[in-house]
């Protein structure tokens, strides 16, 4: 059987370009025995990809030149020559950028798509639900009453950080970078307040005046200048969860900016990156939460779907684009499931 892939044809010099990208047919072989034959339905395209891009080491190993990309994908199983699973059934995997593939069954877990959209198990039921919760309620501790700063606020993590931040009684502000972002995070999740990093001429000073009692957590996505004039604000005892630094992750040259190191010293602030995969132990706990919340309408969602696998790169430049509000997600046809 023949398909398609997309390769790392050669790696980005600041953003990737479509040159950095290959098609290719290649030929399946026949399926062994525990391995199952899948067609891909939706596709997770994250920031996280970036840095894979790059000939560096780090906490999940490069994507290889002339090898397929891969991450989260749920998929449809064609065939199989496993007990686990049978034709029809739906799962997911880290698993390769191909429109059919064949996968290990270690390799994958079934979804259950009577419970929430099939899609969602790379959002708020997959690693971007378990990164805020984890994130915002380990490492964040939040106590009712507290002022909770959340940057890249409409991407899939930032909105579901700010939604459960309400949940423990917290005053949320966002900060985003469109006005259309900023009234969906106010209408739509329930923030109290949310910035236009891009249209505020003094961000430092705009922070302040949303944040007038100071900030006690920062669930920082984002990093750079937004997050130096964010941590100005911090209070004694507060606490930052690093979770991501998209600011940063195309720049050519490195980074210079405020010493943050003595506000963070006669602050006592903490300041914890984290990667969720670490934390596996509290998938169950968090998973749990996430399901319930949703089931009683407290915690929603929303995705930003592309449709047809020939735009997987597309997508990927549409987040450092700010295209998104919410998950974004490669559907592999017209047709959601």
């Amino acid at each position: 059987m023949t398909t398609r892939q997309i390769v790392l044809a050669s790696r980005p010099v600041g953003l990737p370009t479509k040159e950095n990208f290959r098609f290719e047919h290649i030929e399946l072989p026949e399926l062994i025995e525990g391995q199952v034959l899948l067609k891909g339905i939706y596709y997770s395209v994250d920031p996280y990809m970036r840095g894979r891009m790059n000939d560096a080491k780090s906490y999940v190993p490069p994507f290889q030149l002339n090898e397929p990309f891969t991450g989260g994908v749920i998929a449809r199983v064609m065939d199989s020559k496993c007990d686990s699973f049978i034709t029809d059934d739906y799962v997911m995997g880290s698993l390769p950028w191909r429109e059919i593939c064949i996968a290990n069954e270690t390799e994958i877990h079934p979804i259950d798509a009577t419970i929430a959209p099939a899609s969602y198990y790379l959002g708020v039921l997959g690693m971007t639900g378990l990164t805020a919760y984890i994130g915002l309620v380990h490492i964040g501790k939040p106590k009712a009453g507290e002022t909770v700063v959340v940057s890249g606020a409409a991407g899939a993590v930032g909105i579901v950080v700010g939604q459960i931040a309400k949940i423990y009684g917290c005053r949320v502000v966002g900060i985003t970078g469109s006005d259309k972002k900023a009234d969906v995070l106010r209408e739509e999740y329930g923030f109290d307040a949310v910035i236009n990093y891009k249209t505020t001429a003094d961000l430092e000073k705009t922070i302040g005046e949303n944040c007038p009692d100071g900030v006690d957590i920062y669930f920082d996505n984002v990093g750079g200048e937004i997050s130096d004039a964010v941590i100005r604000h911090m209070n004694f005892h507060s606490r930052i969860p690093l979770c991501g630094q998209i600011a940063l992750y195309n720049d050519t040259a490195r980074s210079t900016g405020p010493r943050l190191q003595p506000i963070l010293l006669t602050k006592s602030i903490l300041m914890q990156g984290f990667i969720v995969s670490n934390y596996q132990r509290l998938f169950p706990e968090a998973t749990e939460h996430l399901s319930q919340w949703i089931k009683e309408g407290n915690l929603k969602f929303t995705e930003t779907v592309i449709h047809g696998f020939d735009q997987l790169p597309a997508a990927l430049f549409g987040l450092f684009g700010g295209e998104n509000i919410g998950k974004m997600i490669v559907a592999a046809t017209d047709k959601d499931i």
